[in-house]
This record gives C-alpha cells, sequence and structure tokens, in this order.
C-alpha cells in the first residue's frame, strides 16, 4: 500500500526545486567575489528570490523547513516569508549561529529579525559576540532598526551609539557592519546627527586603524551639507504632517 503524500513535504520540495531552476551557475562566480559563501548556492538572483517570496506569502513553517535545507537562496527566501510575530528567541539564536555569509546575514536582519520583539535586545547582545557573522548581525540590527523602527525614541539608538563607540575589528564584514549603523542611525534625524558625529569624532583618536576608519568613512556623509539637509527636510515635513492632523 502507497503511502499518502505529505504535502508540507511536496510544497518545500517545490519551492527547492523552483529555486534550483532559476539558478545560473555563471552567478556564482560573481558572488564569490563579493565575499558570498557559494558552497550551497543555487546562482538566484535576489529579485527572483523576491519574486517567489511573493507567491509563497507568509509561511511559519515553511520557512522553518527552508532554512533547514541550508541551501543558501532558501535560508535568504526564509527570512523573507516568516511571520516575525512566530519567531521565538531560540529561533534566532539558532539561525545566527547558522550564518555563514553576509548576505544571509543581512536578509534575515532586515527582512525579519528586526520586526520581532526580541530586536533590541539581540542588537546589543550579539554586538559583542566573537563569531564574525553573530557579531555583524548586532550592528546590521542596529542600522536596519534605525531605518524601519519610525516609531523607536532617540535614547535606543543613543544606547547603541555608545556601543558603537567603543567597537571596532578588522575583520571586514563586522568593520562595515559597525560603519553601516553609524551612518544610519545619524541620518535617523539631526539630535542622532550630531550625537553620530560626536561619536565618530571620538573614534578617531583612537589607536585602532578600524575605528579610524569606521570614523571617517562616517564622517564623510554624516557631516555633508546636503544629507543635513535632507535630515532637516524630514523633519519640517513630520511637524508639517502632525500639524495638519491636530488641525
Amino acid at each position: 500500500m502507497k503511502r499518502a503524500r505529505d504535502p508540507r513535504k511536496t510544497e518545500l520540495s517545490a519551492v527547492l526545486s523552483k529555486l534550483e531552476a532559476m539558478g545560473d551557475p555563471r552567478s556564482l562566480v560573481g558572488m564569490a567575489r563579493f565575499g558570498i559563501n557559494t558552497a550551497r548556492a543555487y546562482g538566484v538572483s535576489i529579485p527572483k528570490v523576491r519574486s517567489v517570496a511573493k507567491e509563497v506569502g507568509r509561511d511559519h513553517s515553511l520557512a522553518l523547513k527552508l532554512w533547514s535545507s541550508g541551501i543558501h537562496e532558501a535560508r535568504i527566501l526564509a527570512a523573507m516569508i516568516d511571520d516575525p510575530e512566530l519567531v521565538t528567541e531560540r529561533q534566532m539564536e539558532s539561525w545566527v549561529k547558522d550564518f555563514d555569509s553576509w548576505d544571509v546575514c543581512d536578509s534575515c536582519c532586515g527582512s525579519l529579525f528586526d520586526r520581532t520583539g526580541f530586536a533590541y535586545r539581540k542588537a546589543i547582545e550579539w554586538s559583542s559576540r566573537k563569531e564574525e557573522y553573530e557579531r555583524r548581525a548586532g550592528f546590521v540590527l542596529m542600522a536596519e532598526l534605525a531605518v524601519h523602527d519610525k516609531q523607536a525614541g532617540d535614547e535606543k539608538f543613543k544606547e547603541f551609539l555608545a556601543i558603537i563607540g567603543k567597537s571596532d575589528d578588522e575583520r571586514n564584514f563586522v568593520k562595515k557592519a559597525i560603519n553601516w549603523a553609524l551612518r544610519q542611525i545619524g541620518k535617523r534625524n539631526l539630535v542622532l546627527n550630531k550625537l553620530a558625529i560626536a561619536t565618530a569624532r571620538k573614534m578617531e583618536k583612537r589607536e585602532s586603524r578600524s575605528a579610524r576608519w569606521i570614523a571617517s568613512d562616517a564622517l564623510r556623509e554624516l557631516s555633508d551639507d546636503k544629507v543635513r539637509s535632507r535630515i532637516t527636510l524630514r523633519e519640517n515635513q513630520k511637524l508639517e504632517g502632525r500639524a495638519s492632523k491636530k488641525g
């Protein structure tokens, strides 16, 4: 007697088959050139992965299965379709330990983890980890929260700046994440812009070569008149919007 097919396994197989069919082995060379781990990758572009995510929709159960497959693009897709309200702290800790490439790290942090109730705490915890991609994840979360959490007050980001100001790392993927977090926080509003610039000025005086690079690169953007003008314009638009609602 034949066993009935498990539709959940069929669905997983169908999605993995679709990703594999979309893959282009020639893309793997370019991915590797950008520091992406291609050991278990199909060579699928991010826009194509997004198209699959739109077809699938939110699916926590499928996301867990895709992640367990270990396939590079499947893990990026998992972050896109998972439901942040169903993500547990245990899942986040499990996934972060699986990070083996900066793009998987960034996809998880920017598509999923930053929308969970654990995001701010994990950003702080992970920023002090020794493992390269776990530590990167902490600072990427800081950067993504600065962009996506429109309602958060400045205090949370001041705490991040205090951590950033003491941080440095010669590893390229961590160093760039610290820099990214500093820049994104500094572009959030004028108050944080001034504090981010002050943080960078202090970092410039440190002996650490990576700290000086993080600071000098960030200062070029945060001190730019055009950037500051955009921040001012955005803040004025918010004030006008609040005034019109009250009116």
